[in-house]
């Protein structure tokens, strides 16, 4: 199913404010958040949509990027974090007291961001990485898969993450007793109302530990090596960004992972310059070839391509190959290919040539507003001299 506007997801417009966007998100999580609305999946796909839209319109580079680019510069899948959906439900209930405020009266109607208290903050989340990927225009004009090795922080393989020693060093956590989160109850002016938020001893996990694993030092992460396919689409620029949601490293005793952001950089190529999706070829041919025409190869991303030069062409004439250019990373259309003809004049002469040159400039035809066709026949003994 295509995804919709993020715009139109939150009812604002294109040039709506910090804080206008804020209000509308606000707005459309209060109607669908799934406290209110158990067993509507309708509801809850709406809440998680929202949640996306605000994530990427909030950070003025991720919104230039979609004003842009729109879903294909947001990474797979069109959303923030990748995916379907691109932010999960832990990340939106992670980030949800940003927006309504720690502490607020919708903390406390929506249970601190738990449904039916089972949802809980785990761990520490990873932090975000950052690779560059080259392409060259040919893998831009197709689309490529990468594989890449990143140095990273991974999950330690021998606690499995926990972080513990082993099994009997973990136990219930003795301030949250297992849940993870801490209730308090605190008065406002609507009265008295109850708080929740992460437990601050085990930091979501409802486990203490008391011995650490001696490979991790209680950390449940450590520096390795994670191999990545990296899938980018056909059409990508300079400067895009692409994100894959929990490639980064690895999130601290149970936390969820970070992200894995990817720079797009553009290998220059040796015949061919890139003007958005259209593509541009200098040619180069001597003044004969475009006083009498000819027939020149040109180097396209699909191969060469032979065409016609008409007689009298001029230096400075731009031909049109049609379709020969990149694709738009949003699926619409190719662009094209421009030649641009540059007639060229030798610095150093036979002579010969210099008698042909000489012949030429005395004939009284020979002029910006005379027929060319009657010097045919000289420039038919000269063009062999400057091939």
């Amino acid at each position: 199913m295509a995804q919709r506007d993020f715009y139109e997801v939150l009812g604002v417009s294109k040039s709506a404010t910090e804080a206008e966007l804020k209000k509308a998100y606000r707005k459309v999580a209060m109607k669908n958040h799934p406290d209110r609305n158990p067993d509507d999946k309708a509801a809850e796909e709406r809440f998680k949509e929202a949640a996306n839209a605000y994530e990427v319109l909030k950070d003025p580079q991720k919104r230039a990027r979609y004003d842009r680019y729109g879903h294909a510069g947001m990474g797979q899948g069109g959303g923030f974090g990748g995916g379907a959906g691109g932010m999960t439900m832990e990340d939106i209930f992670q980030n949800f007291g940003d927006v309504f405020g720690q502490g607020s009266p919708f903390e406390s109607f929506f249970g601190g961001g738990q449904q039916g208290g089972q949802r809980r903050a785990r761990g520490q989340r990873g932090s975000n990485l950052r690779t560059r990927v080259k392409l060259s225009l040919e893998e831009i004009a197709k689309g490529v898969t990468k594989k890449i090795k990143i140095k990273k922080q991974i999950t330690c393989d021998n606690c499995e993450g926990s972080g513990a020693k082993d099994a009997s060093s973990v136990s219930r956590c003795s301030t949250c007793n297992g849940s993870g989160m801490v209730r308090q109850v605190r008065n406002t002016f609507l009265g008295q109302m109850q708080t929740t938020t992460t437990c601050p001893t085990c930091s979501g996990s409802g486990q203490e530990v008391k011995a650490n694993c001696s490979k991790c030092k209680g950390d449940g992460v450590m520096y390795g090596e994670d191999t990545i396919d990296l899938d980018i689409p056909a059409g990508v620029a300079e400067g895009m960004q692409l994100s894959m949601s929990g490639r980064g490293n690895a999130g601290k005793k149970g936390g969820p992972a970070g992200d894995l952001l990817i720079n797009i950089e553009e290998i220059p190529h040796e015949s061919l310059q890139r003007e958005g999706q259209n593509l541009v070829h200098e040619l180069y041919i001597n003044f004969a070839d475009a006083a009498l025409g000819t027939k020149v190869e040109v180097p396209t991303l699909d191969g060469n391509v032979r065409f016609d030069i008409s007689s009298g062409t001029q230096s400075g004439e731009v031909k049109r190959l049609r379709g020969k250019g990149l694709p738009s990373v949003q699926g619409h259309g190719r662009g094209d290919q421009f030649v641009h003809v540059n007639v060229f004049t030798p610095k150093r002469f036979s002579d010969r040539e210099k008698e042909l040159l000489e012949e030429l400039r005395e004939s009284d035809n020979f002029s910006p507003d005379a027929d060319t066709s009657s010097e045919r026949g000289f420039f038919d003994k000269v063009k062999d001299l400057f091939q």
